[in-house]
């Protein structure tokens, strides 16, 4: 048995990161005047403990929403050609299951497996829950708002990586 830490809540260099990622991220989309919400989860979820960590998660939030969105909008399309009103239907049960399966082949062909679970959330929220007026232009946000906020916890951890944070801090200290 591992022993108890002694501080479970300790505000670290990812936490500290994270958040200025975070409001970089806002206080952009205030001045262009958008949303920031999925751009900052884009940060979040791109956010690492160092540069190759980053890469990976942000990555995978990245290739599985634009994975995702791309599939859920070819889908969707193919869905209102039936049922123009949208709506929730049974027939929405073929291209979920059609892009579940090609979401999870794609991700492992280009091999970011770790795409799957977000490309599966985006895939959903575009069958289930999207206007038909609305569904392109969503997924299309939806795939720049990740990208942009990905690359903004990239450009942070690169700035602001392990040791030059820990020099600042160390200094903060003996001050």
């Amino acid at each position: 048995m591992s022993p108890k830490p002694t501080n479970p809540l300790h505000i670290g260099q990812r936490n500290i990161k994270t958040a200025v990622a975070c409001c970089i991220c806002a206080l952009l989309y205030f001045l262009i005047d958008r949303n920031p919400t999925f751009a900052c989860i884009g940060v979040i979820f791109g956010m690492g403990s160092d540069m190759s960590n980053s890469k990976l998660h942000g990555g995978n939030r990245f290739f599985g929403t634009l994975i995702g969105g791309l599939l859920g909008m070819f889908l969707f399309r193919l869905y209102i050609i039936f049922y123009p009103q949208g709506g929730l239907h049974f027939f929405l049960l073929i291209p979920l299951f059609i892009g579940v399966v090609l979401l999870i082949l794609f991700c492992q062909w280009f091999r970011w497996v770790g795409a799957v679970q977000p490309g599966g959330v985006v895939l959903c929220i575009i069958l289930f829950n999207t206007p038909v007026e609305t569904y392109i232009s969503y997924s299309l946000n939806r795939i720049v708002d990740t990208g942009i906020g990905v690359l903004i916890a990239l450009a942070v951890n690169a700035l602001l990586p392990r040791e030059r944070l820990e020099k600042w801090l160390h200094k903060k200290s003996s001050c």
